[in-house]
């Protein structure tokens, strides 16, 4: 009986692995797109939004007007930003609006996207560009979003744009981050029809204004925190076609120098993720430890194949990953390591909605009980 059960535990995390190489929408293949890659420098936040005007005013191949929310910062944002667009001569083609009072119901970020849709949406625009202000593109990223668009049909199309990762937190877990979120969102199944599964980044999301309109456009999803996927969900349910794609051409300009800050953004949104279930959260948790610990645990004993093969299978799925952050390989090993911080981070996930103090953004709690 004892070695039935062995054996049983050892395989499990096979089988786990087996499924999600050849049954989980083949997430690991990255889908990539590549362009002239923009600078990867590190950056103080009022140089980041001047970075980010800058690429987005020096675009080529699209007619491209950008709208700046400034949601009551306190950095000089407008004026860097004013600054960036006359240094490279496009002062007219930058609208700066101040943030008005967050009204009840909406949450901080997507109360600013729907301002800045306002102002646009009279341009008539043929696609509205939703983008961070941390964000960096090369000068062909918009143009070839919008041709994947055009090609495909797409009614929203976006980059999963290269994060910062050159500090010692970042290299462990943002290329877990990425590999974890499309684990969860396949690229292949939400761009399927077919398939109920919906998904987008938000860094860097275009969208037909037709399709936002159907979708309820901000006021449909403006209570959520996991904006962008609830963007994805409300036009896929409406009839609309999504595509997500990996890119270099556009990057992330924002560092994360310590384990805390990415602790926070993970602890911003895990909880909200499980739909706030204990039951879900019990079954993240332990899924995470089957999936990424026990390979390792599997390694002592008479089950020690069964573990190397599920090792075997988890550093092979993760490597393109690593690769995309041109690190060594070596990293590939470091992904249970990862995982169990994201375990602890998602339990802090439910310790700060328990606490009131969820979802938390310049400074307030949003996702309450």
């Amino acid at each position: 009986m004892g070695s039935l059960s062995s054996t049983f535990v050892g395989l499990l995390p096979l089988a786990i692995w087996l499924y999600l190489i050849v049954g989980r929408g083949a997430f690991w293949r990255l889908r990539l797109r590549r362009e002239q890659a923009s600078s990867e420098t590190v950056r103080v936040v009022a140089e980041v939004i001047g970075a980010a005007i800058r690429s987005l005013l020096a675009q080529t191949g699209v007619e491209l007007r950008v709208v700046l929310v400034d949601d009551h910062s306190t950095d000089g944002t407008a004026a860097v930003a004013r600054e960036a667009a006359a240094w490279v001569g496009g002062e007219d083609r930058l609208t700066v609006i101040s943030g008005a009072p967050l009204p009840e119901g909406w949450t901080g970020k997507l109360w600013a996207v729907q301002q800045g849709i306002d102002v646009g949406l009279p341009f008539q625009p043929d696609y509205l560009l939703l983008t961070d202000a941390d964000i960096e593109h090369s000068p062909e990223n918009v143009a070839s979003l919008v041709a994947i668009a055009e090609a495909g049909k797409y009614d929203l199309a976006s980059y999963m744009v290269k994060l910062h990762c050159r500090t010692l937190p970042e290299r462990l877990l943002i290329p877990a981050f990425v590999y974890f979120f499309f684990q969860l969102y396949p690229p292949q199944w939400i761009s399927d029809p077919d398939s109920k599964m919906a998904g987008a980044a938000g860094g860097c999301m275009l969208i037909r204004p037709e399709a936002l309109t159907r979708a309820g456009a901000m006021q449909s999803i403006r209570r959520e925190i996991i904006d962008d996927c609830a963007l994805a969900r409300a036009v896929k349910r409406t009839g609309g076609r999504l595509r997500l794609e990996l890119t270099d051409s556009a990057r992330s300009i924002r560092p994360y120098r310590t384990f805390g800050e990415i602790e926070r953004v993970i602890a911003r949104t895990a909880f909200n993720q499980l739909r706030h279930s204990l039951l879900l959260l019990i079954v993240a948790i332990l899924g995470l430890l089957l999936t990424y610990v026990l390979p390792l645990a599997s390694l002592i004993g008479p089950t020690w194949p069964f573990g190397a093969a599920a090792l075997a299978l988890m550093i092979l799925s993760y490597w393109p990953m690593i690769r995309f952050y041109d690190l060594s390989p070596l990293w590939t090993m470091t992904l249970p390591l990862a995982a169990l911080f994201y375990t602890a981070a998602t339990f802090d996930s439910a310790i700060r909605y328990w606490t009131g103090a969820g979802g938390r953004w310049k400074g307030r709690a949003q996702d309450l009980a």
